[in-house]
């Protein structure tokens, strides 16, 4: 099932996840347009003993590309990741993993109440608070963080002819707002597609639709946007 013509998709999120989300849209029948609005890069972090942990809990991939040296102290200890994607780069760093979550590093905590263990979290500059269960605590350490980057000539063009904008984060989703407003491109004639509710709160008002996924995976941010596809034709 190819997108309809008039269905100018884009995603704006950083390498390598922005080509790994034009791969799964082309294996789903759809062409996506990349331009990444991010660029991730590498924060000083001082690692805990890692006696005092007993696994670490990932919310990306990016915290196992960005760890940098540090990381290696830790490969005996089992990971909790968020997903799929996250525990494949950690299995490929030398890691086993504990557990893979569904629906987001919250769910995946839940998960483990009734158990007392000191998980070592490993996050971006802007990341999703956290309440874990009795018995579980959690030392944070930011070890990369997401630097904006202006929207091109190219992608400007496709706004203001009307897209259809992929959102991975409440960081690209309030970008992308202020990169609009500042260009004056009309927010009106932009439909967006979030990841979770929480993305789409973060991007603001005035958009010519704005739709969550059942769940924050791929899988669900492309069958909302062939929901979204489907539903622009039908207005034809």
């Amino acid at each position: 099932m190819n997108s309809p013509p008039e269905n100018r998709i884009v995603a704006i999120r950083p390498e390598p996840g922005l080509s790994a989300t034009i791969a799964a849209g082309e294996a789903a029948g759809f062409k996506v347009g990349g331009w990444p609005l991010f660029e991730i890069r590498a924060a000083d972090w001082a690692p805990p003993s890692p006696k005092e942990v007993d696994g670490l809990l990932l919310g990306s991939a990016n915290a196992i590309r960005h760890a940098g040296a540090a990381l290696a102290q830790f490969t005996e200890l089992p990971i909790y990741a968020v997903g799929a994607s996250t525990a494949q780069a950690a299995r490929q760093a030398g890691f086993e993993i504990a557990a893979t979550g569904e629906g987001g590093l919250q769910t995946l905590l839940e998960g483990m109440a009734g158990r007392r263990m000191t998980l070592l979290r490993l996050a971006g500059a802007e990341n999703v608070p956290l309440d874990p269960p009795e018995g579980v605590r959690l030392v944070e350490r930011i070890v990369y963080e997401s630097s904006p980057l202006p929207v091109p000539d190219a992608l400007a063009c496709e706004l203001r002819k009307g897209a259809l904008v992929l959102l991975h984060s409440a960081a690209a989703a309030r970008h992308l707002g202020t990169e609009c407003d500042r260009l004056g491109i009309a927010r009106g004639g932009i439909r967006l597609a979030a990841l979770g509710p929480r993305i789409a709160a973060a991007a603001g008002e005035g958009w010519g639709d704005l739709r969550s996924a059942q769940k924050p995976n791929e899988a669900a941010l492309l069958a909302l946007l062939r929901d979204m596809c489907h539903s622009a034709t039908d207005r034809k």
